[in-house]
């Protein structure tokens, strides 16, 4: 945080014993019983078997496929998967792959194919075109490789900071922030994981990375993902089933 211009006027008191005048650290602001909570959905998450564990965007590019294009994979899986349930999702890269899923593959595909194939994912007219202008991007700027920065990512047509930052943790393998989507949004505003209440995705972000533990940002979205498409869910929460009802601020008791 930035200090105050100001800080020479304002009588601090310390304890006498520190002798330094040293400034005592402020403990950092964490949300209450998080831990208890994590270690709940952790268990409710145990048996992974929600669909983003079986159809989710790591389970769609070819894992045997050359680095840059496996890494092109991801990046259009994650494109393709915005406002879209995983099974269509998934069903869309199956039959993208089925024909050859690289990025010359992509450039010499007409729209109306391309529009074809991956119907019915949401969006898909606006995907066709930012599939095809992020793809000529990647062939002239990348080498057909996809940028190994968020901020690069982000400039990208159709791609935004969630997109990004699960590019930059599957396709790089290095965790650049938290990825926070509609579930991540939804289930740390229930919670109380955030000081105040966010009302976007990426208000969440800064407001969970400036609290939750680095070596936690890997695991997060995956976990709250599988927990909301199951039991935290948009309308209708599964309360009755859910291990934290106790301890949820958001919790419906009967």
């Amino acid at each position: 945080p930035r200090r105050s211009r100001r800080r020479k006027s304002v009588a601090i008191a310390y304890d006498p014993e520190q002798g330094d005048g040293v400034e005592p650290q402020r403990p950092r602001w964490e949300p209450r019983d998080w831990q208890e909570q994590l270690e709940r959905i952790r268990e409710m998450r145990r048996n992974r078997d929600a669909p983003v564990d079986e159809m989710g965007v790591d389970k769609c590019y070819d894992s045997s496929a050359p680095p840059q294009v496996m890494r092109y994979q991801v990046l259009l899986s994650l494109m393709l998967s915005s406002q879209t349930k995983d099974q269509v999702t998934s069903a869309a890269m199956l039959r993208l792959r089925q024909r050859g899923l690289t990025v010359d593959s992509v450039l010499q595909m007409d729209d109306a194919t391309l529009g074809q194939i991956i119907y019915p994912v949401g969006f898909w007219r606006n995907k066709v075109k930012y599939i095809k202008q992020t793809t000529a991007i990647l062939k002239e700027k990348y080498g057909g490789d996809i940028p190994s920065t968020v901020e690069e990512l982000v400039q990208l047509p159709g791609v935004g900071p969630k997109m990004a930052h699960l590019a930059m943790n599957i396709a790089w393998d290095s965790v650049s922030g938290i990825a926070v989507d509609t579930h991540v949004h939804r289930i740390t505003n229930r919670l109380k994981w955030v000081k105040k209440e966010t009302k976007y995705p990426e208000e969440t972000r800064v407001a969970l990375e400036d609290w939750l533990p680095r070596d936690l940002w890997r695991e997060i979205n995956w976990l709250l993902v599988g927990f909301g498409q199951q039991t935290c869910l948009p309308v209708n929460p599964r309360c009755s089933q859910c291990l934290n009802q106790d301890i949820c601020p958001a919790a419906k008791r009967c």
